[in-house]
């Protein structure tokens, strides 16, 4: 039997190639006779640069500005063939480089991001996947664009400042000195994006993610009205209209600044890992794909990395597995996809227990697995 062992990460607990390498212990701990192919995926979010620069590319770190202005080491990837790189947003601009009490989408911004990007281009880079998970900013990615030489101006001629908040104060858009190889499209930009929100409205980025970044009601309020005055500039002066592009809310409305500026084509995160990842040619001969992440519900069948993996394998014919932290609602949904959705815990236990030992958990749970299908060939 040939096994593709391939994870999510179990978000708080273990990173996708460490769930991957627990995954595999349990098998081969198990008794199965099998063959293993351990390919850990993301969708976009955390772990996509380690996940395809692992395929054979190298990681390259740079001081940025943070989502504050203080400086932070980010790293970003170039893949194997020279010519794609993989910038994850949240490395220069998200919520993680923030303790809770300094979340504030006013003053945020994504120019770290953007200094990642013309880093990439600088080094040759033609095609560029970025991934939108973790933002802590929403600015529609104005701070990005200045970095990569778009000038956001005020009545008086001069450069607004970061953040969600300035945003009120553009009056006019200089594109001309944004990069070249951005400007003429030499360069291909693909939005990794696993959400469908549109860029303004009461699903877009405000309303909808504008309080995980830290906004009060009142802020959420200014950001909507920042964002729709910034967003009709766009449309009036670069004529490109994204305020209602579906997926356009991602990030803090960074889907739609990248979108609006550099042509960016918006993809589903977990399709274009894959694709990066070869899976199609990595199925040839596989019997069965075994998966996993931290929890599983109804919001897995919008688009998760195991749910896009599961439909690329069911459509050649092979099932697939899935190893999870906790189950939630939408059980019978995810059974319509996965062969099996099999809790990795032997009994109630604690969130934080089950963190802790998260590794051992799913080792065992794998060996479980692997004993089961030994079974099953024997009958």
């Amino acid at each position: 039997m040939k096994i593709l062992v391939a994870p999510n990460a179990f978000k708080g607990a273990l990173s996708a190639p460490e769930a991957a390498a627990c995954i595999a212990r349990g098998l081969i701990a198990s008794g199965l006779a099998c063959t293993l192919d351990s390919m850990p995926i993301a969708d976009g979010g955390d772990d996509t640069l380690e996940v395809l620069v692992a395929q054979g590319g190298q990681l390259h770190t740079l001081a940025v500005e943070g989502p504050l202005g203080q400086s932070v080491e980010a790293a970003w990837g170039l893949l194997a063939d020279g010519q794609t790189a993989v910038v994850e947003m949240a490395r220069a601009s998200g919520l993680k480089l923030l303790v809770e009490a300094e979340r504030d989408p006013l003053r945020a911004s994504t120019y770290g991001s953007g200094q990642l990007i013309a880093a990439a281009v600088a080094a040759g880079a033609r095609r560029i996947i970025v991934g939108v998970g973790g933002s802590a900013t929403v600015e529609g990615g104005a701070g990005c664009m200045q970095a990569l030489g778009v000038r956001l101006l005020d009545g008086a001629g001069c450069e607004v400042g970061r953040g969600g908040g300035a945003l009120a104060g553009v009056r006019r858009i200089d594109v001309s000195g944004l990069l070249e190889p951005l400007r003429d499209g030499a360069v291909q930009v693909l939005v990794a994006c696993d959400v469908d929100n549109p860029t303004l409205g009461p699903r877009g980025a405000a309303a909808v993610f504008g309080p995980q970044k830290g906004a009060t009601p009142a802020m959420v309020a200014q950001l909507e009205a920042s964002l729709r005055h910034f967003f009709s500039l766009v449309a009036e002066q670069v004529g490109v209209d994204v305020r209602d592009l579906p997926g356009g809310g991602a990030a803090g409305a960074f889907s739609a600044g990248l979108k609006a500026f550099l042509g960016a084509e918006l993809r589903s995160g977990i399709d274009l890992v894959l694709e990066a990842l070869h899976f199609e040619e990595r199925l040839a001969g596989v019997d069965l794909v075994i998966t996993g992440e931290g929890r599983m519900d109804s919001q897995t069948l919008g688009g998760k990395g195991p749910f896009g993996l599961a439909q690329a394998a069911r459509r050649r014919g092979i099932p697939t597995v899935a190893l999870v932290g906790g189950i939630g609602d939408g059980e019978d949904a995810l059974l319509d996809v996965f062969a099996a959705v099999v809790p990795i815990a032997p009994g109630p236990i604690a969130l934080a227990e089950s963190l802790a030992d998260g590794a051992n958990l799913l080792e065992r749970a794998a060996r479980r697995v692997g004993r089961l299908l030994a079974v099953g060939e024997r009958i």
